[in-house]
């Protein structure tokens, strides 16, 4: 390493948010950069441990000792091309990856990881204002050509690496732009739209065309699509949400989390909302089920729409405030976290379940709850009432889609109703259809599906041409 005892001489400094009152007028980033000197030093601290057990931490296998020693010796274009080796769009996990990489860093052993994220965020951000990033366009075209059918992070990663081994790529996206739930369900202040904007342009330049508006299953025939690409991608993700089976979830102010984010992401790059009711937070009490970061996200928009109060609640009892290190590390640690959206002012309760919602003339009003045991069974005596004008659903995704394009494509699903198909093939039982991302492995992270789509764009490029020189 450049600095073989940084990890001994500096301490983790990491980067900073704006101020609450400041960041929720508005829907644009708040994370304060580390200026370069700063970010040399956190780079330095990258110790020489004989195991990265870092690798093991991050999906796509980044080479996260190589790059902090790069930036620590001020190659910060070479730190870009070995970033990018890897992972297609770091821009993107730099902002919402939750770093399983740094829970795995040696220095997590003693709550001190190196500052990871913060350092990727760094490299490709510069890289992109030095004019680093440009197409990388293929020598020659194979002639194959290949559908992939969704457009977040798992479709663009494997059409981008299917349009860089020669083929004619096309994506099909349902929405007006591609992104999927990176542009219509993170909102905004977590990561502006701008960033999936120019990628787009560059996969563009490199040879991908995008097909927008085009649900397939419902407006576009996929047998069609099957019939006329010489491999098809299923990469639509997993959109299928948990629903809230109890009295009262007919009433009016109860959606899922996405139906509300969604449309608070259109308003903000001033799309269409079509013919919807408005799911607006403005002068309510806001209520929303699940802890995960879905139900964060709920939080974080409501309170810039003007709710009067917002509260997340969540099923499981309330994690350790520290994990143990002896049974955790290096895996993901089950521990308490505050989100930035919770510390900007939103209650949080464990270890309740709601029994039921009650309303006036067709309006939800109050939510219904009791307090659960060790064993999530309710505890008598615990009931409780919170008002609620507004209620967001953020319980997860069960599995994708089912009704039309997986039902007419006839492919095969495994016991959660995801799509089959294993993580070295990627291939259905369809002769030349193949699936990744959240619609074959479940719900997951960013960084999982860029992982998938990459790994099945090798898979197809082997299928279509007999061999492949892409990196798995």
């Amino acid at each position: 390493m450049g600095k073989v005892t940084g990890f001994k001489e500096f301490e983790r400094h990491d980067r900073k948010y704006l101020p609450v009152a400041e960041r929720i007028t508005n829907y644009n980033e708040f994370v304060v950069p580390l200026p370069e000197d700063e970010i040399k030093t956190q780079a330095a601290r990258c110790m020489d441990c004989g195991i990265p057990y870092c690798h093991n931490g991050c999906p796509v296998m980044n080479q996260i000792p190589d790059w902090n020693d790069l930036v620590y010796n001020s190659d910060w274009q070479e730190a870009s091309r070995n970033l990018h080796s890897t992972n297609n769009f770091p821009e993107f996990t730099g902002r919402i990856c939750p770093a399983p990489c740094e829970a795995s860093c040696t220095l997590n052993i003693d709550d001190n990881p190196v500052t990871i994220k913060t350092i990727e965020c760094a490299i490709v951000d510069r890289a992109w204002n030095e004019g680093w990033i440009v197409p990388d366009v293929p020598e020659k075209n194979t002639g194959k050509k290949v559908a992939v059918v969704g457009s977040g992070p798992a479709g663009l990663a494997a059409a981008q690496q299917l349009a860089r081994a020669g083929h004619a790529v096309h994506v099909y996206e349902k929405q007006a732009k591609p992104g999927g739930l990176l542009r219509y369900g993170i909102p905004d202040f977590k990561m502006s739209k701008h960033l999936i904007d120019r990628r787009v342009k560059q996969m563009e330049a490199e040879g991908v065309t995008f097909h927008c508006n085009r649900h397939v299953g419902v407006d576009t025939d996929v047998a069609e699509l099957e019939r006329t690409h010489d491999a098809v991608l299923l990469s639509g993700g997993s959109e299928h949400p948990r629903d809230l089976n109890v009295p009262g979830r007919e009433l009016d102010g109860v959606h899922f989390a996405m139906d509300f984010l969604r449309q608070q992401n259109k308003r903000v790059s001033h799309e269409d909302l079509g013919d919807v009711l408005p799911i607006l937070a403005e002068g309510k009490h806001v209520v929303v089920i699940g802890g995960g970061d879905t139900g964060s996200d709920c939080i974080g928009t409501s309170i810039r729409q003007g709710a009067l109060s917002v509260t997340q609640l969540e099923i499981m009892p309330a994690p350790p405030e520290k994990e143990n290190k002896g049974l955790s590390w290096p895996n993901w640690p089950l521990k308490m976290r505050t989100s930035s959206s919770q510390a900007e002012g939103a209650a949080r309760d464990f270890a309740v379940a709601t029994t039921k919602l009650t309303g006036e003339n067709g309006k939800v009003k109050t939510l219904h709850g009791i307090r659960l045991d060790g064993a999530m069974k309710p505890i008598a005596g615990t009931e409780f009432e919170l008002p609620a004008d507004l209620v967001l659903l953020a319980m997860g995704f069960t599995n994708p889609v089912h009704q039309g394009m997986l039902k007419d494509l006839s492919v095969s699903l495994d016991l959660r109703g995801n799509v089959k198909a294993n993580t070295i093939g990627y291939k259905t039982n369809r002769w030349k259809v193949f699936a990744a991302g959240d619609m074959r492995r479940g719900q997951s992270l960013v960084v999982w599906a860029i992982r998938e789509g990459r790994q099945a764009a090798c898979a197809i490029d082997e299928f279509l041409m007999g061999t492949t020189l892409l990196p798995r």
